[in-house]
């Protein structure tokens, strides 16, 4: 956002204004709300990429670890390859969530025979590199890593998706995770592994998001699930999630009443500019350039 704010300000001063194209696999809570909120023409691609198949999303308690492997034994036997995604490098004395670089060993134990890959930020990037190319050529069987695979990695070979923690993780990365399995003609499917918590049961957020992650591959409904749990943020700010600091209106429940605004808007600013400026001065003070942003 700072960047769009810090290209609007050099064209501003040649008395220029930008066109801006967004574009967003799956929005987070903020830049859907600024899709109400300020004057977007907002286009939604409601189609599958040519060549992708739909991805089964199971939510599994990691009670079930045994089974997932035994799954994963099953999807190397056919030919087929796997990603094993942790929310951690190595074991944080503050948060008790299962790490990458044990997971890479315990699946190398339980897997003999298979390659087994570690890929995590940390590493020098050639060493990223020919880890890699060897799970693109089909080499390594399985794939444990961080979320830097999170975009732009493109192996139709790869067939399942095991996420650890699932519950600790946003929306739109779970989305973006899954999006990484289903890109080749085999059948794919994602595992959201989640551990309970002290109580055996998970917060009622992470449920939320697992919830929405198993009824629906729908990127934008996805994003409407997220800014519903998540809330939408600063409009005049920089906070990308939260209370929307609206004292009435509901952006998931006034949509007519935005809409109505909208078209009411330009009629303001045309026939009563003035007014219309001190509307925005009033509202929004100096905060106002963020919302082109």
């Amino acid at each position: 956002m700072e960047q769009r704010l810090a290209l609007r300000g050099k064209l501003a001063e040649a008395d220029r204004e930008p066109h801006l194209l967004m574009m967003s696999a799956t929005p987070i809570p903020r830049t859907l709300a600024m899709s109400y909120y300020a004057d977007l023409d907002v286009s939604t691609i409601d189609e599958l990429p040519p060549g992708r198949t739909p991805v089964v999303t199971k939510v599994v308690s990691d009670s079930r670890r045994d089974e997932v492997i035994q799954r994963i034994r099953h999807q190397l036997a056919e030919g087929r390859q796997v990603y094993w995604v942790c929310p951690l490098i190595e074991e944080s004395e503050t948060l008790d969530l299962t790490n990458a670089t044990e997971t890479h060993q315990s699946l190398g134990e339980a897997l003999p025979g298979v390659m087994v890959g570690l890929l995590h930020s940390r590493m020098p990037q050639p060493e990223k590199k020919a880890v890699m190319t060897l799970f693109t050529e089909g080499v390594m069987g399985v794939l444990v890593s961080t979320t830097v695979i999170e975009v732009g990695v493109d192996v139709p070979n790869a067939s399942l998706m095991v996420i650890e923690h699932a519950e600790r993780f946003g929306l739109s990365q779970l989305h973006q995770l899954r999006g990484r399995v289903g890109r080749g003609a085999a059948a794919s499917a994602c595992v959201l592994l989640y551990a309970a918590g002290e109580n055996g049961r998970l917060s009622e957020t992470g449920r939320a998001r697992l919830k929405a992650m198993a009824e629906t591959s729908d990127g934008f409904e996805i994003a409407r699930r997220d800014l519903e749990i998540r809330g939408p943020g600063e409009f005049p700010g920089a906070r990308q999630s939260g209370a929307p600091l609206l004292r009435f209106a509901d952006l998931l429940t006034d949509a007519p009443l935005l809409e109505w605004a909208r078209e009411v808007a330009p009629l303001l600013l045309d026939r009563h500019p003035e007014l219309a400026r001190k509307h925005v001065a009033r509202w929004l003070g100096g905060k106002s350039e963020y919302l082109k942003a």
